[in-house]
């Protein structure tokens, strides 16, 4: 019998081939942990390493601010700390579980398919930002299985870098104060809100420990793990209930793989390993409901992130946006899901730095909402910690921030331009007659339902003339017909001269809670109350006068005036004196629209040739 070559293999190669395989598989399981420090570094170090089990299954990764001019002994002094092997890394190096690598003096070290790639170190504005840089591509590419660990330094290395671990889903630690030699870099990193877990070195290395065993870390996919912890949906509907009821979100249509890791990973910081504990913790714990919306809605921003964008906003927006502007008419911008307002402040600055090559200045008004109370709060402070503004070039720095204790804040000029309001941009008006809008990394979070109705509430709110922003791994999908790409890589759009696909009824949904103002429900008087004057007044009002209402803060009528009946009626079951139960569905959208500009921008709002429908 003759065997072709593809007939046979030899017994060697099939053995080193599944060993490849096993390997392969095993890199992509295994957590890696990545553990930055400066000055005061190896004390921590010293402390951290013999308290950590030798079989967690983890590699961990040492980055310490190096003398460029000195040999280090660092990898010496720690392997007498520890029986893993600790090995100072080479440029190529694979991370291995259960091994301890350092970083060797003058070298910038970063993660990339699983190999330790080295580079000249280079200075951010005269700092030493190699935890960052480490950071940041550990959370690329490892994900939900990247581990931060912030330990003592003077400086804020590591900050920005920790909140990427975080957002990519992965597990954040900050030395705390009282056990660091130098305090500043764990005190800058825990003042992002981004540290999950504030501890000494040797609580650091026990908490790696448990955490190590939980099936968010030891299965391959999130996905998987969350099969394993619920057996039925009905834990996750009882979740969105919950958080329904406490925040007046409705996360149901949201991407349920990106909820699922989150929720998860909540589950590893309390050490639930079934998710009907977890929530039954939730159902008891309403400061937990809270805290896992926020974890939904977990803040990924920077100042001028991607710069391609802000350069093709500059050279190929801007221009579009001057042409037959006059002063008097304002350029109108939307940053929808602002989060804490750095995406906002770019686009002022870079807004600014063009209109210095114009001759004409109009008018601008830029408007931030975002869904989350406290991001729209530190968006409208303005002021940032140093290390989220060090990428920033100083002479953006000199001109549009000035200098306050703590960091940094944006001049008032700026602050001026700049409108911020809470909004849930799946429920709440939006804004009307823009000339931009960006919304970048937000519908990565809507499933396909919550895209296809607020796209083409974007195309409504633009004018004929207007662009849309996206963020680059989000497109116009199924609304492709609303808008044309301008540059389809920095994921600019035109708006297309095409009817809006507009769904009134969907602007409704949650709005405001329909509440029955006590004073209005009461106001049936005795005849001991008839008053003549107010009856006259009555008369007049309904007779001669404009038809109009007076409305409180939460939109509850509480005078009419004139004759409504033409605008407003009462809507079948619970009566309701919310002025937007009672409107048509045509009224109504125009109306939410005019009550949130005239409210943000307290001038008065005008809108006309509105056709009528009382439901």
């Amino acid at each position: 019998m003759n065997s072709s070559p593809s007939d046979f293999q030899p017994e060697s190669t099939a053995k080193e081939e599944a060993i490849e395989e096993q390997q392969d598989t095993e890199q992509k399981l295994f957590p890696i942990v990545g553990i930055g420090a400066s000055a005061g570094g190896l004390e921590a170090y010293s402390q951290l390493l013999p308290h950590l089990p030798t079989d967690t299954g983890m590699g961990f990764v040492l980055i310490q601010h190096l003398s460029p001019n000195h040999k280090s002994q660092l990898s010496e002094i720690l392997a007498r700390k520890t029986q893993m092997p600790v090995i100072e890394v080479q440029d190529g190096m694979m991370v291995e579980p259960n091994h301890v690598y350092i970083i060797p003096p003058n070298s910038k070290m970063t993660l990339a398919k699983n190999l330790l790639r080295l580079t000249p170190r280079e200075k951010i504005l005269g700092k030493d930002m190699s935890v960052d840089a480490f950071f940041e591509s550990l959370a690329q590419e490892r994900g939900s299985k990247a581990i931060a660990v912030v330990l003592s330094g003077a400086d804020g290395d590591g900050a920005l870098g920790l909140k990427a671990v975080k957002v990519a889903g992965g597990i954040t630690f900050a030395q705390c104060s009282g056990s660091a030699q130098v305090s500043s870099m764990p005190n800058t990193a825990a003042a992002t809100g981004y540290v999950d877990f504030i501890l000494s070195p040797e609580a650091i290395a026990s908490e790696l420990a448990k955490i190590s065993l939980h099936p968010y870390i030891t299965y391959p996919e999130p996905e998987e793990a969350f099969k394993v912890l619920a057996q039925n949906q009905e834990p996750l509907e009882t979740i969105f209930t919950l958080l329904q009821a406490e925040t007046k979100i409705d996360f149901t249509s949201y991407k349920h793989t990106t909820l699922k890791r989150r929720i998860l990973r909540r589950m590893v910081l309390y050490k639930f390993d079934v998710l009907e504990d977890y929530v039954k913790y939730l159902q008891s714990n309403p400061k937990e409901v809270e805290a896992l919306s926020q974890e939904f809605l977990i803040h990924v921003t920077s100042f001028f992130r991607d710069p391609e964008v802000f350069q093709a906003l500059t050279e190929q927006v801007f221009p579009q946006l001057m042409q037959g502007r006059t002063p008097n008419d304002p350029i109108r911008i939307w940053m929808a899901g602002c989060s804490t307002g750095e995406e906002v402040y770019s686009i002022a600055i870079c807004l600014l730095e063009f209109l210095d090559t114009q001759e004409t200045v109009p008018k601008i008004m830029i408007f931030g909402t975002d869904i989350s109370e406290l991001a729209i709060e530190k968006a409208r402070l303005g002021t940032y910690i140093p290390s989220l503004v060090e990428h920033i070039s100083p002479e953006r720095l000199r001109r549009f921030f000035v200098k306050v204790e703590g960091g940094y804040e944006i001049c008032k000029p700026i602050r001026q331009l700049c409108i911020f309001a809470k909004q849930n941009l799946l429920a709440d008006p939006p804004f009307s007659s823009l000339d931009l809008i960006s919304c970048r990394n937000v519908l990565i979070y809507f499933g396909t339902t919550l895209q296809k109705q607020v796209l083409p509430m974007f195309h409504y709110s633009l004018k004929p003339t207007g662009f849309l922003l996206l963020g680059t791994s989000e497109s116009t999908g199924e609304s492709s017909d609303l808008f044309a790409p301008v540059d389809k890589k920095q994921r600019i759009y035109a708006r297309q001269l095409t009817a809006t696909r507009l769904n009134t009824e969907y602007f409704n949904t949650n709005y405001l809670d329909a509440k029955v103002n006590d004073a209005q429900r009461n106001s049936s008087g005795t005849e001991s109350d008839f008053d003549l004057l107010k009856e006259a007044d009555r008369i007049v009002w309904n007779k001669y006068i404009p038809a109009g209402v007076i409305i409180d803060s939460e939109l509850e009528i509480i005078q009419f005036r004139g004759d409504t009946s033409s605008y407003l009626s009462s809507a079948p079951g619970k009566p309701s004196f919310n002025l937007l139960s009672m409107t048509g569905a045509n009224l109504r959208l125009e109306l939410r629209t005019a009550l949130l500009e005239t409210k943000q921008l307290r001038v008065p709002v005008r809108k006309s040739n509105i056709p009528l429908s009382i439901q």
